[in-house]
C-alpha cells in the first residue's frame, strides 16, 4: 500500500501578537479601574461636602455675618418639629469627694435635626454611650450639684455626642445656635446620691 503524503510540519513558535494583545487589554482594564475609582471617589467627596454644609438644592448654604448670627434669635419651624432620641439610662460612679461614694442616674434625651438623623444615629449609639459614660463618670457630685452646673453637662453631652458622629465643636460656640446633627441634650430625670 503507498503511502499518504506527509503532512508537511508546521513549526510552532509561539504567537508573538497574543501575549501583546493580552497585556494591551490588561492595561486597558487596570487604566478602566482606577478611572472609576477615581470618579467614585469625586462623587465621594461631593456628596460629604453637600451633606456638611450646602443646602439641598445644590446650592451653598448662605452663610450670615457674625454679628447677624450673635444678634438672631433661634427661629423654630412648627412645620418641620424636631425628633427625640430616647437614650437607655444611664447609672454610672461619680468621682470620688472625700471618703463617700457617689452615683448618677439620668435618662437622657437628644434633640436631633429630623427624623431622618434620629434613625442614622442609632448606628453611633455604642460610641456615643461609650463616650457619654466617660463624661458622667469624671463629674464629682459638686461639679453637677446647680442647674448651671447640669446645663455645662448637658453642654459637654452635646459637644460628645456630635464629635461622636463625625462634627467637631466649634472654636466659637454661640448658644442656642446649633451647629451639629444633634441640637439639644435633655435631662428626663436626673438623681444623685
Amino acid at each position: 500500500m503507498a503511502k499518504a503524503p506527509a503532512k508537511p510540519e508546521v513549526a510552532v513558535t509561539p504567537d508573538a501578537p497574543a501575549p501583546k494583545k493580552s497585556k494591551l487589554l490588561l492595561v486597558i482594564v487596570v487604566i478602566l479601574v482606577l478611572l472609576l475609582l477615581v470618579a467614585m471617589a469625586f462623587i465621594g467627596v461631593l456628596l460629604l461636602l453637600k451633606s456638611k454644609g450646602g443646602s439641598h438644592d445644590g446650592e451653598p448654604a448662605p452663610v450670615a455675618a457674625p454679628a447677624q448670627q450673635a444678634a438672631a434669635p433661634m427661629v423654630v419651624d412648627l412645620s418641620k418639629p424636631p425628633a427625640f432620641v430616647p437614650l437607655e439610662v444611664f447609672t454610672v460612679n461619680l468621682a470620688r469627694e472625700g471618703n463617700s461614694d457617689h452615683y448618677l442616674q439620668t435618662t437622657i434625651v437628644l434633640r436631633v435635626a429630623d427624623a431622618k438623623v434620629a434613625t442614622q444615629i442609632t448606628a453611633f449609639m455604642p460610641e456615643i454611650r461609650h463616650r457619654i459614660n466617660l463624661l458622667l463618670s469624671s463629674k464629682a457630685p459638686s461639679e453637677i450639684a446647680t442647674a448651671q452646673d447640669r446645663e455645662a453637662l448637658a453642654h459637654d453631652v452635646l459637644i460628645q455626642v456630635n464629635e461622636a458622629l463625625g462634627i467637631p465643636a466649634p472654636r466659637d460656640p454661640r448658644p442656642n445656635l446649633p451647629w451639629g446633627p444633634v441640637h439639644g441634650v435633655l435631662f428626663n430625670s436626673f438623681i444623685v446620691q
